[in-house]
């Protein structure tokens, strides 16, 4: 490799690790002009265009990416994405698939950014299906995502909350207290046990969930305002409000 082409390189990619990429395009445009075959300057390129809602450009640097490394994760899931938005359904889930088999074949292998990567897209579709009322398809994927990455909290607490809305509040108490092992600061998932302890009629144990979150966040307004609303006795009944609160919890 030349001096020459080490620089355009370099100079690319730092300004692409910082988020510039106006300023990063130029540097591996010329790369590749250059010499054609550094499979992860295709992939940023293609990053930098799909940023720029450049879709048919960042689709040809993904799939010269992929001819260059045909093993190359990050820029197939890229490519599927790309796919995806440019409405070629049947291509985008072809890489996906592929992506999906060879990580599961090789999942002990996988980078972390790889397979958070794709812990997060199955989690994007168990969201959806959660959205149409699917609730055994979002289930399914909410175990594949947490099968790649057992220690995100936040998507065993969105399947905590996908059990609460099947009624499986056994599923989903084991789910958020899962949780809670893992990562006791992270109170959504205090916030949600309490919201499923409450539903059960098992006040004295959600007001302890509530509690302890404002212990560790006193201006919390989710936590606050269950405490207050079974203080002043309004606590509603098992889908009612404090449910609709708790789904807003969720987006936090």
């Amino acid at each position: 490799m030349s001096d020459r082409l080490q620089q355009l390189i370099t100079l690319g990619r730092e300004h692409y690790n910082a988020g510039e990429y106006d300023k990063a395009e130029p540097y591996l445009a010329q790369a590749v002009a250059a010499k054609p075959t550094f499979a992860d300057v295709y992939n940023m390129l293609g990053v930098i265009y799909h940023a720029q809602g450049r879709f048919q450009d960042a689709e040809e640097s993904f799939e010269s990416a992929l001819r260059i490394n045909p093993n190359y994760t990050e820029a197939a899931l890229n490519l599927s994405v790309t796919y995806n938005d440019r409405g070629k359904y049947d291509q985008a889930r072809e890489i996906y698939a592929r992506v999906v088999t060879n990580s599961y074949a090789a999942s002990r292998n996988l980078d972390p950014f790889a397979r958070g990567k794709l812990a997060n897209m199955h989690a994007d579709l168990g969201a959806a299906y959660a959205g149409l009322g699917l609730y055994d398809e979002s289930v399914r994927e909410y175990k594949n995502a947490l099968e790649l990455c057992p220690d995100f909290v936040d998507l065993r607490v969105r399947l905590g909350n996908v059990y609460r809305d099947m009624g499986q509040h056994h599923s989903a108490i084991l789910e958020f207290e899962a949780a809670k092992r893992l990562k006791p600061d992270y109170l959504p998932a205090r916030i949600s046990l309490g919201v499923v302890l409450f539903s059960l009629d098992r006040k004295d144990e959600a007001v302890r969930e509530w509690q302890e979150v404002v212990a560790r966040e006193p201006r919390n307004k989710n936590a606050t305002l269950y405490l207050r609303m079974v203080k002043d006795g309004a606590g509603p009944q098992p889908g009612s409000a404090l449910r609709e609160v708790a789904d807003l919890t969720d987006e936090e």
